[in-house]
């Protein structure tokens, strides 16, 4: 796009020309001092909450790590497969509307597990003024390169990099639909994470002992995100769908972001009547949801068959706003029916993977005629070449 291009073209001085227009914001680096003073004014008990968060999805994303592999076959040819960090990523964390520190948790988590030297956070902040809680959870990350710019012109400063800005090799972290065109349009130059994460989506699945207050507060907990979340519940209890509906009527008057959860569920909000346990998991299968949660008694006998979704909340206590803060697993996945074939974010998206090869000589004599035979078929004679030389000279 024109916004990419110029700041390709132009660097720091088109970053701030759009930064001065889009949130009046002229500061690119946010002094230390600055950030340490916007850090003290934060309420101590919102501090607790991020260091618990952090000690949970620390603990269970450190048990991510892989193994590599190490093979050696009976000619001594030795196979090896091992797994490095990447060496920089940039973690957009979106400013404006609402303040994440839970997705600074989340994203940067996983990169420090897997071992990311130089890990930066992109961050727009209303005249350059960031939320405190996001830049306490980037402090407790460790993360000591911050950017208070946003948008696809932020994207291209990682992207490409710039004068203040050195570039990274990749890009994580949610955004509104022109951050995430511009992630899409970068990506080959560095790379992106590799699932579509788009507006929030929950399907609950419930039978006649579910609690219909419960129900109807965690489907207005997703619908409060954003005006495209999409809301479904099913259940074989007629009964039990038409408690839930009264429910999210009486319960939308207590919560303040009301006109966004009401439009949201008024737009995208699914009610369905399904008669049998197997229909239910075809339907939820289809759906591929990023969240799932299967409020059901029976839920041991249904997890088994579904395929496909993003994350699973168990049994009338797990809860999907839970997993989102402090349980230990990631927030960040993938919507649109992307958890088909598709994954949330984990220590595996900042790992690359190299492959070793060691060939001993009565593993080229052995091996090599066959692979003359194929290169040879392929018309690659050069291949076939290079094999025999070796079969030759030894």
């Amino acid at each position: 796009s024109g916004i990419i291009n110029d700041v390709k073209k132009n660097g720091d001085k088109a970053v701030l020309k759009y930064e001065k227009k889009f949130n009046q914001n002229n500061i690119i680096v946010p002094t230390v001092k600055s950030i340490s003073k916007s850090i003290t004014g934060l309420d101590q008990k919102v501090k607790k909450a991020i260091d618990l968060a952090y000690n949970r999805i620390y603990k269970f994303h450190s048990l991510q790590k892989f193994k590599n592999i190490s093979y050696t076959d009976n000619l001594q040819n030795k196979l090896e497969y091992k797994y490095l960090p990447i060496d920089s990523v940039a973690i957009y964390v979106p400013g404006s509307t609402a303040s994440y520190p839970s997705s600074v948790l989340m994203n940067a988590i996983p990169a420090i597990v897997a071992g990311v030297k130089r890990i930066v956070m992109i961050n727009p902040g209303f005249k350059g003024v960031q939320n405190p809680a996001v830049l306490y959870a980037a402090r407790k990350c460790k993360i000591k390169e911050i950017y208070s710019i946003g948008g696809p012109s932020a994207i291209a400063a990682v992207a490409y990099g710039t004068k203040k800005i050195k570039k990274v090799d990749k890009i994580v972290g949610p955004g509104n639909s022109y951050v995430a065109a511009a992630k899409k349009e970068v990506f080959g130059d560095v790379g992106i994470e590799g699932m579509t994460a788009g507006p929030s989506e929950v399907t609950i699945v419930c039978d006649k002992f579910s609690n219909a207050e419960w129900v109807a507060s965690d489907l207005i907990g997703q619908a409060e995100h954003d005006n495209l979340a999409q809301c479904i519940l099913i259940s074989k209890d007629k009964n039990l769908l038409n408690k839930v509906k009264l429910e999210i009527t009486k319960q939308l008057k207590e919560i303040p972001r009301i006109s966004i959860a009401k439009k949201s569920l008024m737009n995208n909000g699914i009610l369905i009547y399904i008669k049998s346990d197997q229909k239910i998991i075809e339907v939820v299968n289809r759906i591929a949801p990023e969240h799932l949660e299967l409020n059901v008694k029976n839920y041991k006998q249904l997890v088994s068959k579904i395929k496909n979704s993003g994350s699973i909340c168990l049994g009338k206590y797990a809860v999907m706003a839970m997993t989102d803060y402090n349980v230990g697993s990631n927030h960040v996945l993938p919507t649109n029916g992307s958890a088909k074939y598709s994954s949330g974010i984990s220590v595996n998206e900042f790992y690359k993977r190299i492959s070793y090869i060691n060939l001993s000589k009565k593993g080229i004599e052995t091996l090599g005629p066959s692979v003359i035979t194929l290169a040879n078929y392929e018309g690659l004679a050069g291949h076939a070449q290079s094999v025999k030389k070796r079969i030759r000279r030894n």
